[in-house]
Order: C-alpha cells, then sequence, then structure tokens
C-alpha cells in the first residue's frame, strides 16, 4: 500500500560541497512535458524502487529538503546524498585544456548524480536510440501516460515510469501508436525479461556494468554508457556513437569537427573521468556549426 499522499516522509540534508539541484538533477528529465520529472520550487521526479514506486521532491534553502510519498520513499530518501552527488569523487581531475578549466570554474555545483535505477534510466535511453531528441521524448511520454502509474503524492500529471512487466504488456499496436519501431521494441522487450538481473549492473559499476548491460540484444556502447552516467554516476562513461557528441567535442576543443576516434584521441588525458570533461565541455555552451537541414522527425503513426 501506498504512502498517502497527505503524509510524506521527509529528511534534510546539508551537503559539504557546492550544489546546484539544476546542474546535478537536470540529465534526469527527458524534455518538456517529461511526467515523471518536473521543476516547480525545486525538482520532482518518480522512481520504481527496489520496495514500490515512489515520488521524491527535492529544494534548496539554507540545506537541501526532500519530501517523498509511496513505498519507495524511504528508498529515495536514503538515496538522498546519492542522487544530489556525495558519493561522486571529482579530486583526481585534471583539466587539460582552457575551456574545461573556464568550465569548471563557473559550475562549481556540478557533480554527477546516482539514481541507483538501472531500469529507470535504461528505458528513456532505449528509447532515443538513432532517432531525434523530439521523437524519443514523444514516445516517452506517450509510454508512461499510457502505461506508467499515477505518481503517490500531491503532484497532478506525474507517472512513475513503467515497470518491465508493463512494458511486457504493450501489443504492437500500442508500441507502435507511441512510434516506437521495431528494433528498439525489441531491445525493450529483451530488457525487460531480464530486468532484475540488469539491476546487478549497479552494483558492478564502471566498464563492467556497462558490459553486464550490453549483454542484452539490442544495448550497445552508447546506451549503456546513457544509463551508467544516471544510475551509478559513472565518469568515465561516453556516449560513443552519439549524433552530435563528437562534433560538440572536437569543436570545443580542437577547433574543427571529428568522429569517434578522434573524440576517443582528444578525450584520452581525461581517463578515467572523461564523461565528467564531456559534461563541462557541454556545459560551456559550444556548438558545432550546422551545414545542412534539420532532420525531420518521423511520425509512425501516420503509416
Amino acid at each position: 500500500m501506498t504512502t498517502p499522499t497527505t503524509t510524506p516522509t521527509t529528511r534534510t540534508w546539508s551537503p559539504p560541497f557546492p550544489l546546484d539541484l539544476g546542474v546535478v538533477l537536470g540529465p534526469l528529465g527527458r524534455g518538456p512535458g517529461d511526467p515523471t520529472f518536473r521543476v516547480d520550487a525545486g525538482v520532482w521526479l518518480t522512481a520504481n524502487t527496489p520496495v514500490g514506486p515512489g515520488t521524491l521532491h527535492v529544494r534548496r534553502a539554507d540545506a537541501v529538503e526532500a519530501r517523498a510519498w509511496g513505498e519507495g520513499a524511504g528508498w529515495l530518501l536514503d538515496g538522498l546524498p546519492a542522487l544530489l552527488g556525495a558519493g561522486d569523487d571529482d579530486s583526481a581531475f585534471r583539466c587539460h585544456h582552457p575551456l574545461v578549466e573556464q568550465a569548471r570554474r563557473r559550475w562549481p555545483g556540478m557533480r554527477l548524480t546516482t539514481t541507483g535505477r538501472v531500469w529507470d534510466a535504461l528505458l528513456p535511453a532505449v528509447l532515443e536510440q538513432k532517432v531525434t531528441v523530439s521523437e524519443a521524448h514523444r514516445s516517452y511520454r506517450e509510454l508512461c501516460r499510457r502505461f506508467g502509474a499515477p505518481a503517490p503524492g500531491p503532484a497532478t500529471g506525474l507517472v512513475v515510469p513503467p515497470t518491465p512487466r508493463a512494458v511486457l504488456g504493450i501489443t504492437d499496436w500500442e508500441w507502435h501508436r507511441a512510434g516506437v519501431d521495431g528494433s528498439r521494441r525489441r531491445a525493450l522487450v529483451a530488457a525487460a525479461q531480464v530486468a532484475h538481473r540488469l539491476e546487478g549492473a549497479f552494483g558492478l559499476g564502471g566498464e563492467a556494468g556497462r558490459a553486464l548491460l550490453r549483454k542484452v540484444p539490442g544495448i550497445g556502447v552508447w546506451t549503456a554508457a546513457e544509463v551508467a552516467q544516471r544510475a551509478w554516476g559513472d565518469p568515465d562513461a561516453v556516449s560513443f556513437g552519439d549524433f552530435h557528441l563528437a562534433g560538440i567535442v572536437g569543436w570545443a576543443l580542437l577547433g574543427r569537427g571529428v568522429d569517434d576516434d578522434g573524440m576517443a584521441e582528444v578525450l584520452a588525458p581525461y581517463a578515467p573521468q572523461r564523461h565528467r570533461a564531456v559534461r563541462y565541455i557541454k556545459a560551456s555552451g559550444v556548438r558545432k556549426p550546422r551545414f545542412g537541414p534539420r532532420y525531420a522527425p518521423r511520425d509512425y503513426r501516420i503509416v
């Protein structure tokens, strides 16, 4: 039974480091209208925890004030420090480029979040494979609203992401209606069938955790990295295979475009914290030049 919406569990925590809630938790949001994540007088997020669904609201005053609802409320509050980057150690990080050094000075509150939830990160990551961001976000919104559970707590419109069991019950027509093609559908079904084993990737962490995820057909280097960045705050998980990332890194650090091999070369001095370097690069605001027309999103519902 979920905790009554009028009686949240609460926790106050004082971080011993600079903290920017928006920067730390921002990667957990999946675009405008994400029904599992909302910024409103703080940050709201929902989760499938090991003990049940939960909703968490976090805001920063003199300290961090958190409230949680649902069966997973206690679990979410126990994980609050890790969620806000308490386990993230950047003491060995060294800046090898002026742009990275400037971004680090500008964003002292940037830390890597650890949600501890593999499935909740995997579902949207698979949906983002080889499609535009707007397509992926639309599919995620539709699947969450149709197959997720209403979020415990007072925030209307929030839902908990679909569980693996819910995903296994989605019919072909409903996948089509949500704009999810066959390859992503098969990857999600395969992952849902072994979701309980994939949660073990969190305990392994690092490359071992990413390797476990890649054992599922349809989950490659890019998807495993996207999950690792969020589920266990992997500082070295670079999203190789991303359509834009290599270009952004190349233009930011070299003043020219590069491919994945070139990105690996320029980021090599930052190992084992290459993802952290990428976060600073992206925070700098540098973008690669546009040389062609924008890709038009497809709408699978009209074919």
